[in-house]
Order: C-alpha cells, then structure tokens, then sequence
C-alpha cells in the first residue's frame, strides 16, 4: 500500500496507485449528478487530479493553477475528482470562474478511491481521496503520475505539464 504524510504525520492509502500502463476507467458524478468514466475522454489527453476536499486552500489552488496553466488546450481535459458533493465542485468553479475543468465525485462508486488505491485509509482525513496527479495519453495510458507525499503541499505542475507533450 501506498503511503503519504498530512502535516508530517504518515498516513496509508487504501492500496497502490497505478503509474503506468492503461489507466483503470472509473465512473464518478459530475456537477450536473449524469456519471462520467475516464474512457469518456478517450482521444484527448486527461489530467486527472484527485484532492480531498475543494474547500481547503492547498486543494483551491491546485485546481485554479491547472486550470489557468492548460488554458484552452482543445486536445486536453482537466479533470479534478474529490469525495466533495458535485454541488460544492460545481459552487466552487462557478465562484472562482473556473470554466475549463471537469470536477466530479467520487461519492457514491469510490472508483477513484478503489481502483486506483487513492482512499486515505486512516487519521483525520479518512476516508477522502489523497492528492495526485496523473497524465493519460490520448490511448488511455499513463504517462506521469505523482502521488503528492505531503498532502498540504501543491504538485510539480511543471511535470505534469511537461508530461502532455
């Protein structure tokens, strides 16, 4: 199983994160509550972002600083996923004027947190999704994944971007 700290206190995850070959397909809710799979998307590149929750500032910041670094790439999808409700995702984005990222829930499948072994599995953040970057080629493959160790602490945005060309 993977692990990562919180504020320097280490943490295990529900099991190990993929970091390459064909990306597992997931099905999470979407703002509007239809269901999105990652293979929805395939043909275009995905930078899927886990967080646990978008109400905390590490996680803000995240989402609005890929949002503004892939801009309006055509061949690309910025896909956040949290265990936040679709309608704080949707309440968050359409305050801050987040128009170019796709955030959905894993609320009631856990896909994201099983299939991909991101669910933090014990101390004060149980239960919510670890912070992650991973970087799916147009054939739904991975290309980059960074499990963030220290989940208040933002990811190498360089990499991840880095990873799209």
């Amino acid at each position: 199983m993977s692990s990562v700290t919180f504020k320097g206190t280490p943490i295990q995850l529900s099991g190990d994160v993929p970091n390459a070959g064909a990306a597992p397909d997931f099905k999470v809710v979407a703002t509007d509550l239809s269901e999105v799979s990652l293979s929805d998307y395939k043909g275009k590149k995905v930078v899927l972002n886990t967080i646990p929750s978008v109400d905390t500032s590490v996680c803000a910041i995240q989402l609005k600083t890929f949002a503004e670094k892939v801009g309006t790439m055509d061949d690309v999808v910025l896909l956040f996923v949290s265990k936040d409700l679709p309608f704080a995702l949707g309440r968050f984005c359409g305050a801050e004027g987040v128009e170019n990222a796709v955030t959905a829930s894993d609320f009631r499948y856990d896909a994201i947190a099983s299939s991909w072994g991101l669910a933090i599995a014990e101390g004060p953040l149980a239960g919510l999704l670890a912070r992650s970057v991973s970087v799916i080629d147009a054939e739904g493959n991975i290309v980059y994944t960074e499990l963030v160790p220290e989940i208040a602490q933002e990811p190498n945005y360089d990499a991840a971007l880095a990873a799209l060309n």
